[in-house]
């Protein structure tokens, strides 16, 4: 057990080096309010005079005080190791073994053996941080004495509670006193050691008050009640030291201070804790041997041995937890740069082989949250893709008056008794041409896959490249680049696939051979219909709708006033008749939204009056749109397979194949120069520095890890 308490010191010591507060060490914390008598106990218990003394706010900072016990033994197995050190520091003096000395963390191995010099040095590290305003700082000041009288002990000495501002203290004092108290308290590693004066109500100790907020339970707060001399006449603290008052789990041990005439007159701490015996005799004898301060550091020492025995399985994981996170962390800022063009090569290697292992799916780090790399081409091509052009309807945008029209352009002046193959052709390109923009679209896609896949790498998969931001940019801007260049290709390559489709209209595809026969037979049967005379070209005028003839006049004059009728049959009439058929006309347009002036009646070309939607074709058009839709569908869904399928073929090789096989070559043909190593191998600025710091921190961590493996099991017991 004796042996806990070292360890915890060494390991102070260790942290201390690097000045990380990670790791709550087991220690004492002292708290109570202004002039409640806190440094006269740390001074009884250290049996030396060495804190700065004054009047209002004196204890500004954290006084962290590490008490080592120094044995006669001990010391004459140390006396060489020790001597050296002071001979260092100028104070070591020939004859004097049983020296007490003292060393401060901020002044390194400079050693004080002046308490006096101890004290001042105190008051001037404060001031050096805080100035001399009273404000206060949460920067500790570390302390470590070595004496043969003292029980080994840490303990932090920390501002005094204060209510109201004097002088130019801040006027939230009492807020930034409570936040530094509550920072060292709330540790649960830590005792808390509430001091309150004599002289007051217990019930009113803000000490006790401010403990219970972080230790509810009382299992790690001992009460200290100072100033019992100080009383009124005829008033004891009888039931404040039996715990009749508060009760507090780990005991209320009473003390008697040195009053500020002794303070004065140097008197002695050894004879001060002489008198104070002999008080508590007089005064208090049936509870003398449960008070005082020899018994209240026994206690502390006692408290904080077994302590550190609840607390040190948790401190060993904690450590070797703390470990691991600082080594991982460590790997991931590299090792300083010893050849350049090594390092070069390996991180534009690695990168280049990340790049190409996230697109095939065999990357270390693969996302679960979204797709990425490879399975997102894929999602493109399947999906995205697919979904589109099977979503684009083969007569969509094709109306049944535009494939009639287109049918009428391509008879010419005469009539025809087949369906024209211009019209299928010309309707047929205007489709294939929608399926142009869709795989445009596929190929910007999987470009841009390609592009987060940089960040991607970047970020998870080289972190190494963090550390050169240069070098990083010059990866990015290259592989930015070949993507560019490469995107016309792909785009050139989608765009040739269609014009193909477009130039050379394939009706002897095999898959295309039923809509040909479908289309040769209602040829034949309406062949087979005009032979037997049921067909004849002057009865198709028949079937013509009147409207038709309509619009079918022409704007020429005959005589007496007379205007030629519909197909030149010689057949005449009178303009007046005429006038009634353009009425008709433009009742009939107005409903379709045709635009018609009727000032201009004598000025209307019949040709150009639009011919409606809304009426009813005859058998043979209906036939002849039916045929044209059939023979569109059939040869659309061929070209829309193939285009479907030649197009991700297509990305894959101008596009993400090349990128793949060609990527580390461009990488080090455009980065592996020797003028550009210096320039991309530049750390970023604090780089540097966050690695020392690590460096140091997982030193400190691996050496608290071996301190703590030396306690044997039976030492904890």
């Amino acid at each position: 057990m004796e042996a806990l308490i070292p360890v915890i010191n060494k390991l102070q010591d260790v942290f201390n080096t690097v000045g990380a507060e990670t790791l709550q060490l087991p220690q004492i914390v002292v708290v109570g309010v202004q002039s409640s008598g806190k440094s006269s106990v740390l001074e009884s218990i250290v049996g030396k005079d060495f804190l700065p003394r004054g009047t209002g706010i004196v204890t500004r900072r954290p006084l962290v005080l590490q008490l080592v016990h120094v044995a006669t033994d001990e010391r004459l197995q140390t006396r060489g190791e020790e001597n050296a050190e002071r001979k260092k520091s100028g104070v070591y003096r020939e004859g004097v073994e049983d020296e007490e000395w003292a060393k401060f963390l901020h002044t390194k191995n400079k050693i004080f053996t002046d308490f006096a010099d101890i004290r001042q040095e105190i008051a001037n590290e404060t001031e050096r941080i805080t100035g001399n305003n009273k404000g206060i700082s949460n920067e500790a000041i570390h302390l470590k004495i070595f004496s043969p009288h003292v029980l080994s002990l840490t303990l932090v000495d920390l501002p005094g509670l204060t209510k109201v501002p004097v002088g130019d203290q801040p006027l939230d004092i009492e807020g930034q006193i409570r936040e530094l108290i509550l920072q060292y308290i709330s540790n649960p590693n830590s005792v808390i050691l509430a001091v309150t004066a004599a002289n007051t109500d217990m019930a009113t100790s803000e000490s006790l008050k401010i403990a219970r907020e972080v230790d509810p339970d009382g299992r790690r707060t001992l009460a200290v009640i100072t100033k019992l001399d100080l009383m009124d006449a005829g008033t004891d603290a009888m039931d404040v030291l039996t715990g009749r008052v508060i009760p507090v789990k780990l005991g209320i041990i009473g003390v008697v201070n040195r009053s500020q005439l002794d303070i004065n007159t140097k008197k002695n701490i050894n004879e001060a804790v002489v008198d104070e015996q002999a008080f508590l005799q007089k005064k208090y004898p049936s509870l003398a041997n449960r008070n005082g301060t020899r018994l209240l550091a026994k206690t502390l020492n006692r408290l904080l041995m077994h302590h550190i025995r609840d607390c040190l399985p948790e401190l060993k994981m904690r450590v070797n937890v703390m470990s691991a996170q600082y080594q991982s962390l460590m790997n991931s800022y590299g090792n300083p740069i010893e050849d350049k063009n090594a390092t070069l090569l390996q991180l534009v290697t690695k990168f280049a082989t990340e790049y190409c292992n996230t697109i095939e799916g065999t990357a270390k780090h693969i996302e679960t949250s979204e797709l990425c790399g490879g399975a997102r081409i894929g999602y493109i091509f399947h999906e995205t893709f697919g979904r589109t052009l099977e979503s684009v309807d083969a007569l969509g945008g094709l109306a049944t008056l535009d494939i009639l029209t287109a049918i009428r352009n391509a008879t010419g002046p005469r009539p025809t008794l087949f369906v024209p193959e211009v019209s299928f052709e010309l309707l047929v390109k205007r489709q294939i041409k929608r399926l142009e923009e869709p795989s445009l679209r596929c190929v910007e896609l999987v470009h841009e896959e390609m592009q987060r896949i940089i960040q991607h790498c970047s970020t998870y998969s080289t972190q190494e490249l963090q550390r050169f931001p240069k070098l990083h940019d010059a990866i990015v801007e290259v592989v930015t680049s070949l993507l560019r260049r490469r995107l016309p290709i792909a785009n050139d390559m989608v765009h040739n696939l269609v014009a193909i489709e477009l130039a050379y209209i394939n009706t002897k595809h095999p898959d295309f051979a039923d809509a040909s026969l479908i289309v040769s037979q209602i040829n034949n049967s309406m062949e087979d219909q005009r032979r037997r005379g049921r067909l004849h070209p002057a009865a198709s005028s028949d079937t013509i709708n009147p409207l038709e003839k309509d619009k079918a006049l022409k704007n020429t004059s005959g005589p007496d006033g007379m205007v030629d009728g519909i197909g030149g049959t010689g057949t005449w009439r009178k303009k007046e008749q005429l006038q009634d058929g353009l009425t008709g006309i433009e009742d009939r347009t107005r409903l379709q939204g045709a635009t018609y002036s009727p000032q201009k009646v004598s000025a209307v070309n019949l040709l150009d009056v639009p011919v409606p939607v809304s009426r009813k074709l005859t058998a043979r058009e209906q036939r002849d749109c039916e045929i044209i839709e059939r023979l569109i569908k059939s040869y659309f869904l061929i070209v829309r397979k193939n285009i479907q399928d030649s197009v991700p073929k297509s990305v894959m090789h101008f596009l993400v194949n090349h990128v793949k096989d060609t990527l580390q070559s461009e990488l080090v043909g455009q980065l592996y120069r020797q003028q550009l190593l210096d320039e991309l191998l530049t750390e970023s600025e604090d780089m540097a520095t966050r690695r020392k710091e690590a460096t140091d921190m997982l030193q400190a961590l691996q050496k608290a890890s071996q301190i703590i493996s030396e306690i044997r099991e039976t030492h904890l017991w």
